[in-house]
């Protein structure tokens, strides 16, 4: 994983001997003034461990052998004593920030496109007393419009302030509150609000004005849409029936309304809090039941997980907080005296699509000291990054690559590198507003290379996850001191996991080194099921003659001595290919992911014949200069599209493919370079940019049938 640098032998000698001279005479200092050797002795420590010897055992973390942690405080066992405990505690401390909108632009680009652009100002702050009034004010409204605790409320809006103030309101108020993706397509939308039955839904102006416009006909329970951001310009087009009212008139009635004779409902730790459709990697999304307890046993194991954890911190939120990922990053900053400071993916960085060049983005402003990323946003930045390496002079490029190898070395010991970090790292660091001290990532598997870039480049540790909506987003973290990569961590103080054998794949817990098979997840944050879906939930969640609680995942895994899991393959991923061979499609793709000339890439397989085939999403620059090289002129449907590029591309592929150990049969012999990117706007991928097979496959079938028309010899 070392970057190759074409430094004179000599002159490499000498610098690696002033590099010597310069670690023996910190190591010393270091030693003795740094905390990192107590990080060092815990690195190697056994983190989790199986409760019996039998094959198949849970294992849990060393610090909840004996008893599996489901409250964060005492008698909190409900989300609105979570936050009425925090509001007591952080009272006038800063909690949610929004920015302040200074000026927007249409900015025409060279093609004749027009992007929108805005300046941004500072950040204005709503302390856990104003969320906690507004909140109340909120809940006590919705009643007035006639919402009974108990029933469902959908939120359709993007991640902003609004989203958590109108959550809180229902969690008090005990309204099960219904999540769907802002970028989630019409049918699947109209899927959630009818199988729930809502009668009210929240949202924003903007996709008030477009997404639900085209829909609410389909929608005919409906009777109140709430807008957080005011009313629109116009909604004379909505059917009869349906009232619009702004959020801040919502709470003017609950502010006004009577509630002192009035007992109210409160949750109790069973009560459905959330009701959330995941995008879905296949078939139309499923809403998972999410209880009060299910969520406070999720936050309370990442809240572990996260070594001083206060009022210091900052957090910036940008992820869709309709994903779980986002909603238990949030509610552990929330529970913890942190500020929550929103963003999008937009406004993000200084480079971000609609900042206005020479405009600072949120990241510069707010100075995050904690970040959520999935690993498709990591993926990115790690490519945009050595992009710039390698358009950098002969010297500052070597400078670069000496810098980053040595520090790959140090902190593979448990080392720190003070220097390397102030003097090489600092600007990298600073894409990220300088102050990350830790990066959170989960959604999907993060590769090794970009994993330890982010480690080496930002200075700090990243704590990869593993956990799924089912489980309340909790299941494995990585501890801030271990350093390893292609590993999820040991499983968090609020669940045990155990590995069932999957014969089919040749997967057993006996296996040696490691024990090996499907994840199982079991604990208080694993969630009461599928709403109106018996059938799924009787086939994915299980109880044993303990009364404990699974999840089968579907995700193969295995166990290391430290009792840390590596996820290794996906029970859907496999395909058996037409002479007997069995391709984990997951295993290619994270193979090639990386490479420079791609930025997206799905391999597919068919029963029916003996080779991969796959499609990719190329890196523009990357291709159009491997076009250039090879002579080939056109547009950039052209070169995409050109049969030549094709077989460029796929030797490639071949050469990486070699050189990361796969197997002949599962190197991609035919691929259709696309384009278009995949977005969730697409519906090729989900909010957390993981591939939806099915759809992918529906979008590409006449490639794959061109690419499967004849066996290739």
């Amino acid at each position: 994983m070392k970057l190759k640098h074409n430094i004179n032998p000599i002159l490499l000698q000498f610098i690696n001997f002033i590099i010597l001279v310069y670690s023996v005479v910190t190591y010393i200092p270091w030693y003795i003034f740094s905390g990192s050797r107590q990080a060092i002795a815990k690195a190697k420590q056994v983190k989790a461990k199986p409760v019996n010897n039998k094959p198949g055992g849970a294992y849990r973390s060393v610090n909840s052998l004996h008893c599996l942690a489901s409250v964060l405080y005492p008698g909190c066992d409900t989300l609105d004593k979570v936050f009425k405990y925090a509001k007591t505690k952080f009272k006038d401390k800063k909690l949610l920030g929004t920015r302040e909108i200074l000026k927007e632009e249409d900015e025409i680009q060279p093609s004749g496109k027009v992007f929108k652009k805005v300046i941004l100002g500072k950040y204005t702050w709503l302390s856990y007393e104003d969320v906690y009034v507004k909140a109340v004010n909120f809940g006590n409204g919705l009643a007035v419009l006639g919402q009974q605790p108990k029933t469902n409320i959908a939120i359709f809006c993007e991640t902003r302030a609004e989203w958590m103030i109108a959550a809180q309101a229902c969690f008090m108020c005990n309204y099960q509150l219904v999540t769907l993706y802002a970028t989630l397509g019409g049918a699947a939308i109209v899927h959630g609000l009818n199988e729930t039955e809502v009668t009210t839904i929240i949202t924003s102006k903007e996709l008030m004005q477009t997404k639900l416009k085209e829909i609410v006909s389909q929608v005919p329970l409906l009777r109140h849409i709430i807008t957080v951001d005011g009313k629109p310009t116009t909604w004379s087009e909505f059917p009869k029936g349906v009232i619009v009212h702004t959020m801040a008139s919502v709470q003017a009635m609950g502010a006004k309304a009577d509630t002192g004779n009035k007992q109210q409902a409160r949750p109790v730790p069973s009560d459905i809090a959330v009701i959330m459709y995941t995008s879905g990697s296949t078939g139309i999304p499923k809403g998972v039941m999410i209880s009060h307890c299910n969520i406070i046993a999720g936050i309370t194991g990442m809240a572990e997980r996260i070594p001083n954890l206060g009022e210091k911190d900052i957090y910036i939120g940008y992820l869709p907080l309709a994903h779980v990922l986002e909603l238990s990053a949030e509610l552990v900053c929330l529970s913890h005296g942190c500020r929550i400071g929103y963003s999008s993916p937009q406004t993000l960085a200084d480079q971000s699509s609609k900042i206005k060049k020479g405009s600072k983005g949120d990241v510069t402003t707010l100075k995050p000291t904690l970040m959520a990323a999935v690993p498709e946003i990591m993926d990115r930045i790690y490519k945009n990054v050595m992009n710039k390496v390698n358009e950098m002079t002969s010297f500052q490029r070597n400078l670069f690559i000496l810098a980053y190898n040595y520090k790959m070395e140090q902190i593979s010991k448990g080392y720190t590198t003070p220097l390397c970090d102030s003097l090489i790292f600092r600007k990298v660091r600073m894409l990220l507003g300088g102050k990350i001290r830790i990066l959170l990532c989960g959604g999907a598997p993060l590769s090794a290379a970009t994993q330890r870039f982010m480690n080496i480049c930002f200075c700090c540790p990243v704590g990869q996850g593993y956990g799924l909506t089912e489980s309340a987003g909790a299941g494995t973290i990585t501890e801030v001191w271990d350093y390893t990569t292609g590993r999820v961590g040991a499983p968090l103080v609020c669940c045990e996991i155990k590995l069932m054998n999957w014969e089919e794949g040749g997967y057993y817990n006996t296996d040696k080194p490691y024990p090996r098979g499907e994840i199982l997840i079991g604990g208080q944050n694993v969630t009461v099921g599928y709403y109106k879906n018996e059938g799924r939930t009787k086939k994915d969640f299980t109880i044993d003659e303990n009364g404990q609680r699974w999840l089968h995942t579907g995700d193969i895994g295995e166990f290391h001595q430290d009792g840390c899991l590596k996820i290794i393959d996906r029970k859907k991923d496999l395909v058996k290919l037409q002479a007997g061979e069995y391709v984990s499609l997951g295993k290619v793709e994270a193979a090639l992911k990386n490479l420079p000339l791609v930025d997206n890439i799905c391999a597919y397989a068919s029963s029916f014949h003996s080779y991969v085939i796959g499609f990719v999403v190329p890196n523009q620059k990357e291709l159009v200069e491997l076009a250039r090289k090879k002579g080939f002129k056109g547009t950039w449907e052209e070169i995409c599209n050109s049969p030549e590029m094709e077989k460029e591309v796929l030797k490639v592929l071949a050469e990486a493919a070699m050189a990361a150990n796969l197997e002949k049969f599962e190197i991609p012999v035919k691929i259709r370079l696309s384009p278009d990117p995949w977005t969730p706007e697409t519906g090729l991928v989900t909010d957390a940019f993981k591939l939806k097979r099915k759809e992918l496959t529906a979008y590409y079938q006449q490639d794959i049938d061109r690419m499967y028309g004849k066996n290739v010899k």
